[in-house]
């Protein structure tokens, strides 16, 4: 499935800006995209910005990478529980919760990098296994709407937003 065949009552509307960012692809095509574009960017970020932050209390490049992580963890678990349970529904979970816990500043840049990889790699291979009709239906995620499809769009135009944070504020 391409973004353009998602339909909107498929996700809650919070999430558009984050679609909109993604490419007319299919979606294992944007995954493996972001998956070229999110490794290349880290990798040329320079060594003094990992640390760095903009304000007192905002989060490094190191903390946005492992909430790019973090979150695309959830959004595949969510993906892999509809697909095998229609109609399910899940709870929402608090980044800044999970920010506070990673313990990211203490990873270095390889580290943090060689996760991001492997879980990216992993989400591609899960959503190549679901099929046209799994990746169709819809459960509930934090008490909104939200197909297999468009939690794999979603995960590609996250990580493209904060991409684009980190250029806009970091760099």
């Amino acid at each position: 499935m391409k973004r353009s065949e998602i339909a909107p009552s498929d996700y809650n509307s919070y999430y558009q800006k984050y679609i909109d960012l993604v490419p007319d692809a299919p979606l294992t095509q944007a995954l493996q995209q972001g998956l070229l574009e999110t490794e290349s960017f880290f990798k040329d970020l320079p060594s003094e910005k990992w640390d760095y932050r903009y304000q007192n209390n905002k989060w490094t490049p190191k903390d946005i990478l492992q909430h790019i992580i973090d979150t695309e963890r959830v959004f595949t678990y969510r993906a892999l529980y509809f697909a095998r349970i229609d109609a399910a529904s899940l709870e929402g979970f608090d980044e800044n919760i999970f920010a506070e816990n990673a313990m990211a500043n203490s990873k270095s840049p390889e580290l943090l990098l060689q996760e991001y990889t492997v879980v990216r790699k992993a989400s591609v291979v899960l959503f190549k296994s679901f099929s046209d009709a799994q990746l169709k239906r819809n459960g509930m995620a934090n008490n909104s709407p939200m197909s297999v499809v468009a939690a794999g769009y979603i995960i590609c135009g996250h990580e493209i937003h904060h991409r684009n944070i980190i250029i806009e504020r970091y760099l």
